[in-house]
């Protein structure tokens, strides 16, 4: 795919979480690689007027070139795909639910066997730190071992995938589950399966669709 294509579906994908009510304004950021190099959203700039043109190329050392900053987060897309062979596209929003179980440093357990969509029994919570510093990359990447998603304390949510559509459709996912685990937790704690149950439904995962 070349790169003016890239950058319109970086521009949809915008609009999409918007649209899908993940994210408002200027935060949260989406990239998707692109051979070596990584495109992704701009500091700063409302999605509601972002264009192709807008979209900053940066190479795997956080260089750019042209007018308009990388988002402040590149950090962590930087950090994925350098720790991620299978990452090709990455969103990050602060989405309502997932965001409201950040705040607690709550991570989502295994209430419900969808919690496998990031990868394992739970989705985790990483450590809090001040947006758009190495440390919070850090702390998300350890949050991600074996993980295609996490939530970031105090702050939201991050998943990749391997395109953008599949990052967007994990990051509904997540927002869904916190939802969910935030609705059933109102009638007290949910039942929470076991490491035996989640090992199944992981292995199931495995071929499912396949």
């Amino acid at each position: 795919m070349n790169m003016n294509k890239l950058r319109s579906n970086i521009v949809d994908i915008c609009n999409r979480m918007n649209n899908d009510g993940l994210n408002q304004g200027t935060s949260g950021n989406v990239s998707c690689r692109d051979g070596l190099d990584i495109l992704i959203t701009p500091s700063g700039v409302p999605y509601d007027t972002l264009v192709p043109e807008m979209i900053v190329s940066m190479d795997n050392d956080g260089k750019y070139e042209g007018p308009l900053k990388p988002s402040s987060e590149w950090h962590m897309h930087k950090d994925i795909y350098s720790a991620k062979s299978d990452a090709g596209a990455i969103v990050h929003v602060h989405s309502p639910y997932a965001t409201a179980m950040s705040c607690h440093r709550r991570k989502i357990p295994a209430f419900h066997y969808m919690v496998a969509v990031a990868g394992g029994d739970d989705v985790r919570c990483a450590e809090y730190a001040t947006f758009g510093t190495q440390a919070l990359s850090n702390n998300m990447i350890s949050a991600l071992t074996d993980r295609c998603a996490c939530l970031l304390s105090n702050h939201g949510q991050i998943t990749f995938g391997v395109d953008l559509d599949h990052a967007l459709w994990l990051a509904n996912e997540i927002e869904n589950l916190a939802k969910q685990y935030i609705l059933a937790s109102v009638l007290g704690e949910p039942k929470i399966l076991s490491a035996d149950e989640m090992f199944e439904v992981i292995q199931e995962f495995k071929t499912y669709g396949k």
